[in-house]
């Protein structure tokens, strides 16, 4: 619809402005730098700004440039999910058998970690296996290349930059080797799929080697995910939520409002949401088996991924510590439910 939409308005404007809007492409196309010329300017940068010489020099001899990214940058979903379409491929039977088998082959480690930080085990086994497959997908892209072939691309120009220059921080802290800084097409590192900034802001040495390697160290993976979460304000006496069942003709502005926002301002929206469990209850909200919310004192937001034909979910505290880590209801949801299906849940 979108395209076609683009389409008939590309067509009612062709005579007055299209010829202006390729004229003004060509020009760009001119005058932007090439991508040598582009890292040329940059490594002067990072000189300027302190970066020891022989960490800059292999670092920029190793820049390549991906056109593979920037069209997976470009890209746009074709497919349209729904909840129930995203959620059995996300939480798929393998993923689930496998994601039981790893919180028991970890369990000693885990528990020590999950106490250390406040953060039950199986929250971090849900969150390492949706983000890397447990650690079997990372991204092959060197990450100073994907992350500079982003900022030379430009849609987000200082933000890749800033990125860039914090994967120079861990490159130039020892915890990694610039051949082994893999990740995926946006600089999303490691098992946990960290950002470069979320690696300095949240990773953690797990087994006091002096390094925080999310790559190939799964104490340093665990206590990192841990740590992201415990810094997020994680509850380790609550769950994340719960589905639950909404009564005939229900006030569905009671819910969080729908749409993309900054997180201050989802923040807002989730306050004019949150109640007790108790005045859920006398709203006539239920369990999916038609029984009574819990009798605990906890509030809770009231959440619809997909507007008010879909499931509903209230959601707590905890649920918005994984809503930093990825504003997406899908994806808060996957995580939600694939650490429910680990254990028996709260």
């Amino acid at each position: 619809m979108f395209r076609t939409l683009i389409s008939l308005a590309t067509a009612a404007v062709f005579s007055a402005g299209v010829l202006t809007v390729n004229a003004q492409e060509q020009s760009t196309n001119e005058t932007k730098p090439s991508f040598a010329d582009y890292t040329a300017t940059l490594k002067q940068e990072a000189l300027s700004k302190g970066y020891a010489a022989e960490l800059v020099e292999p670092v920029f001899a190793s820049l390549t440039y991906h056109e593979r990214i920037v069209s997976a940058d470009k890209a746009q979903p074709e497919v349209v999910e729904t909840l129930s379409t995203y959620l059995p491929k996300r939480v798929s039977e393998i993923r689930i058998k496998m994601a039981r088998e790893r919180y028991q082959q970890y369990l000693p480690e885990l528990e020590k970690i999950g106490e250390k930080y406040g953060v039950q085990p199986r929250f971090i086994i849900a969150l390492w296996g949706l983000e890397s497959s447990f650690g079997r997908f990372m991204g092959t892209y060197s990450v100073p290349s994907a992350l500079v072939t982003l900022a030379y691309e430009g849609r987000r120009e200082s933000f890749f930059k800033q990125e860039f220059y914090q994967a120079l921080d861990i490159l130039a802290q020892g915890h990694i080797s610039l051949d082994e800084m893999k990740g995926s097409w946006a600089g999303a590192m490691g098992q946990s799929q960290f950002m470069p900034s979320s690696f300095m802001a949240y990773a953690q040495d797990g087994d006091g080697d002096g390094k925080k390697d999310i790559w190939t160290n799964q104490l340093d993976v665990f206590a990192s995910i841990a740590n992201y979460l415990k810094q997020q304000g994680w509850d380790n006496s609550k769950t994340w939520g719960r589905e639950v069942l909404l009564p005939a003709n229900f006030d569905n502005t009671q819910a969080i409002a729908r749409g993309s926002l900054q997180r201050g301002e989802w923040l807002e929206r989730w306050n004019k949401s949150e109640r007790s469990l108790a005045d859920w209850h006398k709203l006539g909200v239920q369990r999916l088996n038609k029984t009574p919310l819990p009798p605990r004192d906890i509030n809770a937001a009231l959440v619809l991924p997909d507007g008010e034909t879909g499931r509903a979910f209230l959601a707590y505290d905890n649920y918005k510590a994984l809503m930093h880590w990825n504003r997406s209801y899908y994806f808060v949801t996957s995580v939600g439910y694939l650490a429910d299906l680990i254990v028996t849940s709260e």
